[in-house]
C-alpha cells in the first residue's frame, strides 16, 4: 500500500498547535497590566442581571445559565453588590406579641435602624417596670388608699351584721360567732338556753322558740349571702385602684417610648397593646420582685426582661440593619425549606414541646427582603419542599412560615401561625442550560416567576484584543488569589490552554475558574523553585501534573493495547476493518482511545445490521449515523437493481454503551471495504461524521482523539505511515500536546484532513474512488466501480436464487 504523502495530504504541524508568542505580549508580568474587573465577553448575560436589578416588576427574576468554572457565582455577586449599592435600605422585621391571639405573633415593619432601638428600649421598660410597679405598690398613698376601701366594705358588712344581732337580741335570740360560721340561739335571763335545759321547756315554750330562730335564720342567711357582694366589690375598687396606680408609672414610660417611635403607626399600635397589657398584669412585677436575685448582682443591675415570664414583651427582631448600606445581597448555600422562609424552634417542657413568638428564626427571604437572593438552582431543587416553598412565598408576595415537619404532619404539638411578612426580593438561580430548559418546559410557575435568563457565553473569538483582555484577566485573578505575578511566558501557555478547553485555535474559552486552578497550582511550584513570579515552565508542569493524576486509566488501556489484551493494528492492511477513534470520560477528564470496528457484508435484502443497537449497546445518535450509511449506501449504487446487502457493523472488543455519530465516516469507509475487497491502511485512524450525501461533517473532541491514536502507535514506535483522518472542518479546532506537534514536524505522524467520503476511501485504500462517467457508470478500478459491481452481483444472484427457489416450489407442487 503507498505510504501518506506527506507534502500533500497532511496538516501542516505549524496548524496543529496555535503558538501564542511570549515576545508579542507587551509585558514582563502582569504586575505590569492594569487589573480588569469587569466580566470578558459577557455583555449580553451582564445587560441582563442589570435589568433584573432595576425593573421593578415583581416577577422579572432571573436564572443564569452557563457551564461550570466560568465564574458565574463571582460575577453575579460583584454585579449585584455594585447593583445593591444605589438602592436604600430596605425596612426592617420583627416579631412581636399577639396580647389577643397569641398563636399569631404580629410582624412589625419598621425604617431602617429602629428594630434593634424598639428592642433595647422594650428591655429597658421592663428592667424599670420591675422595679418602679412594686415601689408604687409599696408607697404609703397606694397602702391608705387601699386600707381605705377594706375598711369602707368592711365596716359595711360588720354594721348590717351589728343591726341584725340588736334585732335578734330584743326577742330574746343571740347571734353566736362559732368556728364553723354564725349560729343563732335563745336566750334566758341574759344567757344561751343549754339543750338541757331546752328539753325541760313546755311544748308551747319550744315551739315559740324554734319559731323565732327560723324565722331570722332566714334573715341571717341574707345578710350573710351580701357579705360576698361587698368583697367583689372591694376587689374590684382594688383592681381598679391598681390600674390606676400602675397606669400612672407605666403611662409615663410607655409614653416616652411612643414619643420616640410616634412616625411609625404599627410601632405606636403596638405600645398601646402593651401599655393595657401591663396595667392588666401588673402582678406580674409584683411577683418578680418578690423572689429574690440568686445571681452575683444585686436587685438594682438586675435584668427582669431576661425572666420567661416578661417573654411576652420582647421584640424578635428578625432583620436589621444597623450600620448597613444599600440593599442586602443574600447568598444561602443550604436552600431548605426552613432556611428560606425561616423556621419556629420549640423547647422541651415536662415532656412536651412548646414554643413561642420568640423563638420564631428568620430564613434567606427574610434577609434578602428589599434585596436580592441568590440560589444555585441544583441544590433548591434537592431540598424536599424547598422549591415549592421558594414559589409560593414569590406567588402570593409574603413569607409564611411553614415548616416541613407541619407540611408531612409528622408532629403533632402547639405551633404558631406568624402573620406572613409582605415579601419584595429579586431572586438569581444560578444553574446548567439543561436544567433551565427542563424547568421551562415542565414548570408554567417558572416560567411565570423567572421572566429573565442570563446565559453565560462559553467562549469569544481569539485576536489581539481579546489576547489583551485575556492576559489583564489573569493578571486581576492572580491578584485576588494571592498569586505572583505571572509572566509572559506563563500567560501565553495560559492563553494556549484556554484555546485548548474552547476545542477551537480560533476562539478563547472562558471557563477562567479553570484556568484559575491551573495558575495557582503553577503558584504553588514556582514557590518551590523559589521564583518571585509564575513562569512559563510553572504552567507546564501545573499541566502535566494535572494530566498524570488523571490520566490512570488511559494508562491502563494503552497498556492493555500494547499487550494486545486489546486488539487494535498500526501497522499492514485488512479488509473490512478500520481503526475507529471515541472519547472517554472519566469524571473531568477526557482522552481519546481506538476502537477496532469491522464490516461483513453478503447477499441479503437490504439490512444494515448495527449489532450495537441490536444488543442495547448504541445510543440514539450512534443509530441514527448508521441509519444515514444505509441511505447513502441505497441512494448510490446500483439505483436500477434491488438492493440486496447483508451487512453487520460492530465495534470490536466494546462492553459499554456506544454514543454519537462521529464513528459514521469510518463505519462507512468499512462497508465500502468490504463490498470492494480492498482493504483498509491499519496505520490509519478515521473520525467524522458523514451525512447522506457523504459529506463530512465536523465532531467534538478531536484533539483527545488524535492524541488517543498517536499515544498508541507510540508505544509501538512510529513509522512515519501513521496518523488520523479528521474533517476537514476540524482543522481550525487543532490545538494538540506539544509531542504530537514534534512527531508532525519530524514526518513520524500525520493529521489528513478530508472533506468527502471519496478522499477518505481513497486515502485508506489507495485506490481512487471514482465518478461516474457520461455513460453512467463509476471505472472498473474504482473503490465505486467494484462496490457497485459487487452490489449487482448480489443483486442477480439474489434474482437466480429466487427463480430457483419459484421453480422447485412448483416442481413439489405438480
Amino acid at each position: 500500500m503507498p505510504g501518506i504523502d506527506k507534502d500533500g495530504l497532511g496538516v501542516p504541524y505549524k496548524a496543529l498547535r496555535k503558538k501564542v508568542p511570549a515576545e508579542t505580549l507587551p509585558f514582563e508580568t502582569t504586575a505590569d497590566l492594569e487589573p480588569f474587573d469587569a466580566l470578558l465577553g459577557q455583555d449580553r448575560a451582564t445587560d441582563a442581571i442589570r435589568l433584573a436589578c432595576q425593573i421593578d416588576h415583581h416577577d422579572f427574576n432571573l436564572f443564569v445559565l452557563g457551564d461550570e468554572g466560568m465564574g458565574r457565582h463571582s460575577a453575579v455577586k460583584a454585579l449585584l453588590a455594585e447593583q445593591a449599592v444605589a438602592r436604600e435600605l430596605p425596612d426592617e422585621w420583627a416579631y412581636v406579641n399577639n396580647f389577643g391571639e397569641p398563636y399569631k405573633p404580629i410582624c412589625l415593619r419598621m425604617p431602617p435602624g429602629n428594630a434593634m432601638r424598639l428592642k433595647r428600649r422594650m428591655e429597658e421598660l421592663v428592667d424599670d417596670l420591675a422595679g418602679e410597679i412594686p415601689a408604687i405598690f409599696e408607697s404609703d398613698e397606694y397602702q391608705s388608699q387601699r386600707r381605705a376601701i377594706e375598711e369602707e366594705y368592711g365596716e359595711q358588712h360588720e354594721a348590717a351584721m351589728a343591726e341584725f344581732a340588736e334585732k335578734v337580741a330584743a326577742e330574746n335570740v343571740a347571734l353566736v360567732r362559732t368556728p364553723m360560721g354564725f349560729m343563732l340561739a335563745a336566750i334566758h335571763d341574759g344567757k344561751v338556753i343549754k339543750p338541757d335545759r331546752y328539753k325541760e321547756l313546755s311544748e308551747e315554750e319550744r315551739n315559740a322558740i324554734d319559731e323565732k330562730i327560723g324565722r331570722f335564720q332566714e334573715e341571717l342567711a341574707e345578710v350573710l349571702r351580701e357579705a360576698p357582694k361587698l368583697e367583689r366589690m372591694s376587689r374590684k375598687e382594688i383592681e381598679k385602684l391598681n390600674a390606676e396606680t400602675a397606669e400612672r408609672v407605666v403611662s409615663l414610660r410607655i409614653t416616652e417610648i411612643e414619643e420616640e417611635f410616634a412616625d411609625i403607626k404599627p410601632v405606636a399600635m403596638y405600645l398601646s397593646d402593651v401599655r393595657k397589657d401591663i396595667i392588666a398584669n401588673a402582678g406580674l412585677f409584683l411577683t418578680a420582685a418578690l423572689r429574690q436575685s440568686e445571681g452575683p448582682f444585686p436587685e438594682a443591675v438586675r435584668k427582669y426582661h431576661k425572666d420567661t415570664e416578661f417573654d411576652r414583651y420582647v421584640v424578635n427582631v428578625m432583620v436589621a440593619h444597623d450600620g448597613g448600606e444599600g440593599a442586602p445581597v443574600v447568598i444561602e448555600d443550604l436552600p431548605t425549606l426552613s432556611h428560606l422562609t425561616g423556621w419556629i424552634e420549640h423547647v422541651s417542657e415536662m415532656g412536651a414541646l412548646t414554643t413561642n413568638f420568640t423563638m420564631i428564626r428568620p430564613g434567606a427571604l427574610h434577609r434578602a427582603n428589599g434585596g436580592f437572593l441568590v440560589l444555585d438552582a441544583r441544590r433548591v431543587l434537592s431540598e424536599p419542599f424547598a422549591w415549592d416553598g421558594l414559589k409560593r412565598c414569590l406567588k402570593s408576595r409574603e413569607i409564611a412560615i411553614r415548616s416541613m415537619a407541619e407540611r408531612l404532619s409528622l408532629v403533632s404539638t402547639v405551633s404558631l401561625e406568624p402573620v406572613p411578612a409582605p415579601l419584595n426580593v429579586r431572586v438569581i438561580l444560578i444553574g446548567d442550560r439543561l436544567l433551565y430548559h427542563l424547568l421551562v418546559q415542565l414548570d408554567q410557575d417558572f416560567r411565570d416567576l423567572f421572566k429573565l435568563q442570563a446565559d453565560f457565553e462559553t467562549d469569544i473569538l481569539y485576536s489581539e484584543d481579546s489576547v489583551a483582555l485575556y492576559a489583564r484577566v489573569i493578571g486581576s485573578f492572580a491578584a485576588r488569589a494571592g498569586v505572583r505575578p505571572v509572566d509572559a511566558q506563563a500567560v501565553a501557555r495560559l492563553i494556549e490552554q484556554a484555546m485548548r478547553l474552547a476545542e477551537d485555535a480560533k476562539k478563547l474559552s472562558l471557563k477562567v475558574g479553570v484556568l484559575g486552578d491551573i495558575l495557582r497550582e503553577a503558584d504553588h511550584y514556582a514557590a518551590e523553585a523559589g521564583r518571585d513570579a509564575v513562569a512559563g515552565s510553572d504552567v507546564d508542569r501545573a499541566l502535566d501534573q494535572r494530566e498524570r493524576r488523571s490520566s490512570r486509566v488511559r494508562d491502563k488501556m494503552q497498556d492493555a493495547v500494547e499487550r494486545g489484551t486489546i486488539l487494535i493494528d498500526t501497522d499492514g492492511s485488512k479488509t473490512g476493518q478500520i481503526n475507529g477513534l471515541s472519547v472517554v470520560s472519566v469524571g473531568d477528564y477526557r482522552f481519546g482511545r481506538a476502537s477496532r470496528i469491522t464490516a461483513r457484508v453478503r447477499m441479503g435484502t437490504g439490512n444494515l445490521v448495527d449489532i450495537e443497537r441490536e444488543v442495547e449497546l448504541g445510543g440514539p445518535l450512534h443509530s441514527k449515523g448508521v441509519m444515514i450509511l444505509s441511505g447513502f449506501l441505497t441512494s448510490s449504487y446500483a439505483l436500477d437493481a434491488p438492493f440486496s446487502l447483508h451487512a453487520s457493523l460492530v465495534f470490536e472488543q466494546s462492553y459499554g454503551g456506544i454514543e454519537g455519530d462521529s464513528a459514521s465516516s469510518a463505519e462507512l469507509c468499512a462497508i465500502l471495504s468490504a463490498l470492494a475487497e480492498l482493504p483498509i491502511d491499519q496505520s490509519l485512524a478515521v473520525t467524522g461524521s458523514v451525512n447522506q450525501l457523504g459529506e463530512l461533517q465536523p465532531i467534538g473532541g478531536v484533539n483527545e482523539k488524535i492524541e488517543g491514536f498517536f499515544d498508541t502507535c507510540s508505544r509501538r514506535g512510529l513509522t512515519g505511515t501513521q496518523g488520523v483522518l479528521i474533517p476537514k472542518a476540524n482543522v481550525d479546532h487543532l490545538m494538540l500536546r506539544e509531542d504530537v506537534v514534534a512527531a508532525a514536524k519530524d514526518g513520524k505522524f500525520r493529521v489528513i484532513p478530508f472533506a468527502t467520503i471519496d478522499e477518505g476511501i481513497a486515502i485508506l485504500t489507495g485506490c481512487p474512488a471514482g465518478e461516474r462517467g457520461a455513460d453512467g457508470a463509476f471505472p472498473a478500478e474504482s473503490v465505486h466501480g467494484k462496490v457497485e459491481a459487487r452490489l449487482r452481483n448480489f443483486a442477480e444472484r439474489r434474482r437466480v436464487f429466487g427463480r430457483d427457489s419459484l421453480a422447485a416450489d412448483e416442481r413439489k407442487t405438480e
